[in-house]
């Protein structure tokens, strides 16, 4: 399973890369296609837009969130949501048990290295669309650990000359994390331990434990997973040795992880018995103490089987799982190796259908974002209809969503895993927003011009893309319209309006020659005496055509019930917006909810209806309150960037804050805090709006900014002497505060921070007995009369270093052992015997350097044999700034 460091959009290139396939001396036809290089244009990123990064077992250790650079801004808030019940006679295949689990190992948004957002202004990032079919969403990529300068990253090198360190736990991006949760799926991080891919990292540096015998990296773990809002960690374990003495303290870790409340999958690449790097390619006495053990009871939750799996594998991995009490479709999983292999699987899952037809174990699968990362044209707007088509295949077996795959072809991952829900409760809505647009309309009218990606906003998925049904369904085609700019896959021909609200809308087109309905959704939402069924539609084909609401009943699930919708007269835009009542059917639970289409005494030949919105309400008002404490954080304008902060309401009440600017739509997130760049407005006004959960809307909070009569923009300059001066255009007049404040904090709370008073008409003040650590600040610039604070960030002058610990070095005759420095701030470290640099090898076959290079350095080099044991041995360490320490590891003797 081990690829090369590669971003969340790389993918295997023509090289040779040790993996758990190759390993094996098989020979997969590799993917072709590279790095995803950083956005350009209008899409660039910020120059202080927050983005994640990676973590080493050293950095984990000292993680706290006041001191993690953008940890505020990087949280997923949306609880994990309850899915209901099984409900067989409502899968589009009755027959799949629907406890069979499904794990997708994947990139998430394909961003470069330095690019993981939750959020921005970009349509063809890559946005997961089937949650329905997932139970875990795990993120697999590779992060620069904090502290990396983003220049140490030449995008047009080839792969293995990213000379950087990448952290060994890595997280999943919060707005998939927010997007799995309001779907009932888990998210988790990864753990990745190899002989290349992380330089000399190792998880025995995670199985250090306490004078108590705990581990400290677990309860860090813990620590970070609940603070960013995720579920747990997949675990890929693939150093080539495990010393036996560590197998059982890894067992014992695993344990704590689950005993810290954490989901944890145990990759099949570890022998329990000798700690050999292992691919059983099936449930055996060799993997699973790592999952139930004889001795310690249940560890991990659930493993993910390497792939080399046949019929014989997965039923007798199945059969010995139930012997142990371990359930196979919950906690075995049958890897799929997606992204090596694509459309064209060696390795056949009606291999894990028993006898009766149905899976034996559960299912999981890495890299089924090639279909985004591995396409030529993956960045580009006008092509991303075919990477739609591309998903759309992977989960349902065909392109268009309709009929089946033929013999031989991939049949689509919901062929074995039945679709769930967390449409649950007597609330629902929708606005078919997918989180991207080439745009965003609010109320039918267009509210911004501008392209966007947030997954973190996205709307349940439509259940089954797609799920047509009677006689006039064959003419018909479905497609999300994302308005006129949107190019779409050359079978649609339908008049692109885009979204009543969003960046989506939802067509339906095409011949309507008799009666057909449209399933959405799989619910299980509670009818009561007050529930009505809002539904906002357009029909720009003028052929109007008589419209109800399609609903499946828990009370009789082979049955259709038809409830008319009135149409209504069109609005703005055509829109027009119908009210059904459903008080006639109190009591009973709907399963489906759909659309039924007729056609009226002629066939309709070229019919065409939008969905904008569909909500459904109890008869309660459940309009949230309007937000409180809205305030601007930091109004970056040298940059044209923005920080926002609220209060954050419970989830129940809200689900979504929407941001605008002087009425155009800013972006959307659930949470307390919000980024927005290439915001260049001068003065106006800011209004945050609260979301509730059947779709209702809250008064704005409102505020005003001015920054006609402030400070102009701000500047600042660290110098090495330990000052701070902050410039800016205008003049202040008496009363104004300049602020300098560290970024980090204390381990009281508490952020270093100098307050001055510059005198009237000044442009600058100096700060003296400023910092000298490389620290990030914030400076801050408050005029008097009614003008807006402005802000500008910098770094404080970086010259300090601590030496290297000579404690980290075992010195003994001719031998030397080294251990990485567990300093924050670090790169590199050259060691001299009697003088001349002690050469060390390279991950990725790149050969010896001079130094130890942190990341890239590989950790058998750390042992060394020098020419003499009487020979001086000194080490040098440098940071990223260029500062040097030197520690004498040894004097020379006669």
């Amino acid at each position: 399973m081990a690829r090369p460091v590669l971003g969340r959009r790389s993918v295997l290139a023509a090289v040779t890369v040790a993996t758990a396939l190759t390993a094996a001396c098989v020979s997969p036809p590799m993917a072709m296609a590279s790095d995803t290089l950083p956005w350009e244009g209008k899409s660039a990123k910020g120059v202080n837009q927050p983005y994640q990064h990676g973590y080493s077992a050293t950095t984990l250790l000292d993680w706290d969130p006041r001191t993690d650079t953008d940890a505020g801004r990087l949280r997923a808030r949306i609880p994990l949501q309850k899915r209901a019940g099984a409900d067989p006679a409502t899968q589009r295949n009755p027959d799949l048990p629907a406890e069979t689990q499904n794990l997708t190992l994947a990139g998430d948004y394909g961003n470069a290295f330095f690019e993981s957002h939750p959020y921005t202004n970009e349509f063809s990032q890559y946005l997961f669309n089937y949650w329905q079919y997932t139970d875990a969403y795990a993120s697999w990529h590779g992060m620069p650990t904090e502290g990396v300068p983003e220049d140490s990253y030449d995008p047009s090198a080839e792969w293995t000359q990213r000379w950087f360190e990448f952290g060994s736990v890595n997280l999943p991006n919060p707005g998939y994390t927010n997007a799995a949760h309001r779907n009932g799926a888990r998210s988790l991080g990864t753990v990745f331990f190899s002989d290349n891919d992380r330089g000399p990292q190792s998880y025995s540096e995670l199985l250090v434990r306490d004078k108590k015998g705990g581990f400290p990296a677990a309860r860090k773990l813990a620590e970070v997973a609940h603070y960013f809002g995720f579920d747990g960690y997949f675990f890929n374990q693939e150093q080539s040795q495990v010393a036996p003495e560590d197998v059982d303290d890894y067992m014992d870790f695993l344990a704590a992880l689950r005993a810290e409340g954490l989901y944890v999958q145990w990759y099949d690449s570890v022998d329990a018995g000798t700690g050999k790097k292992l691919y059983e390619n099936e449930f055996t006495s060799r993997n699973a103490p790592f999952i139930q053990n004889s001795e310690r009871g249940p560890l991990a939750d659930s493993i993910f089987l390497n792939y080399w799996w046949n019929h014989k594998k997965l039923t007798d991995s199945a059969a010995y799982a139930t012997s142990l009490g371990v359930n196979p479709r919950r906690q075995v999983f049958a890897g799929v190796e997606a992204g090596t292999y694509q459309f064209d699987q060696p390795y056949d899952l009606a291999d894990d259908l028993g006898d009766d037809g149905k899976p034996m174990n559960a299912i999981a699968t890495l890299g089924a974002d090639f279909v985004h990362s591995d396409y030529k044209h993956k960045t580009e707007d006008d092509h991303q209809s075919t990477v739609f088509d591309r998903e759309r295949r992977w989960w349902t077996g065909t392109s268009t969503g309709t009929g089946s795959a033929a013999d031989g072809q991939w049949k689509g991952m919901s062929t074995y895993i039945a679709e769930r829900t967390a449409i649950t409760g007597s609330t629902f809505a929708t606005t078919f927003n997918t989180g991207h647009g080439l745009g965003y309309w609010r109320d039918g009218a267009r509210a911004s011009d501008r392209e966007w990606g947030n997954i973190g906003i996205q709307d349940t998925p439509v259940t089954w893309q797609w799920w047509l049904q009677g006689a006039g369904a064959d003419g018909l085609q479905v497609d999300y319209d994302y308005g006129p700019d949107y190019v779409t896959a050359d079978r649609f021909h339908y008049d692109q309006i885009g979204a009543y609200e969003g960046g989506s809308s939802l067509a339906v087109s095409g011949k309507l020659s008799g009666d057909a309905v449209l399933r959405l959704y799989k619910t299980d939402l509670k009818v009561v005496d007050g529930s009505k069924v809002k539904l906002t539609y357009a029909e720009p084909s003028g052929d109007d055509a008589d419209l109800s609401l399609a609903l499946v009943l828990k009370s009789d699930p082979k049955k259709t019930v038809r409830v008319p919708i009135k149409a209504s007269k069109p609005a703005r835009g055509g829109w027009r917006t119908a009210t059904v009542d459903l008080s006639d059917y109190a009591g009973e639970t709907v399963s489906t909810l759909g659309l039924g289409l007729t056609p009226g005494a002629d066939p309709i030949d070229h019919f065409q209806l939008n969905l904008g919105v569909l909500a459904l309400s109890d008869g309660a008002d459940h309009t949230p309150a309007a937000p409180t404490g809205f305030h601007i954080d930091q109004a970056l304008t040298s940059t044209d960037e923005l920080n926002l902060g609220w209060h954050l309401d419970d989830y129940k009440d809200v689900v979504r804050y929407d941001v605008y600017a002087d009425g155009k739509y800013l972006g959307g997130v659930y949470d307390d805090t919000f980024y927005a760049k290439g915001f260049t407005g001068t003065h106006g006004r800011l209004q945050l709006v609260a979301v509730g959960k059947d779709g209702s809307k809250s008064k704005p909070a409102t505020i005003g900014y001015d920054f006609t009569h402030g400070p102009g923009d701000v500047s600042a300059k660290a110098s090495m002497e330990g000052t701070v001066t902050v410039s800016w255009d205008e003049p202040v007049s008496p009363g104004a505060v300049v602020t300098l404040a560290a970024e980090d904090e204390d381990q009281a709370g508490h952020r270093r921070r100098i307050v001055l008073h510059p005198g009237r008409g000044e442009t600058s003040a100096t700060f003296r007995n400023a910092p000298v650590d490389g620290g990030a600040f914030v400076a801050t610039v408050n005029p008097t009369g009614g003008g807006t604070a402005v802000a500008t960030t910098g770094t404080f002058a970086d010259t300090e270093i601590e030496t290297y610990p000579k404690s980290a070095a075992e010195l003994s005759g001719t031998s030397l052992t080294l251990t990485q420095p567990t300093l924050a701030d670090w790169h590199t470290l050259t060691v001299y015997e009697n003088d001349k640099p002690i050469p060390f090898d390279t991950t990725y076959s790149q050969g010896e350097r001079d130094r130890v290079i942190r990341g890239r350095t590989t950790l058998e080099a750390l042992s060394v044999t020098l020419t003499s044991a009487n020979s001086k041995v000194t080490a040098v360490l440098e940071d990223y700034a260029g500062n040097q320490a030197e520690t004498v590891l040894r004097e020379a003797t006669d």
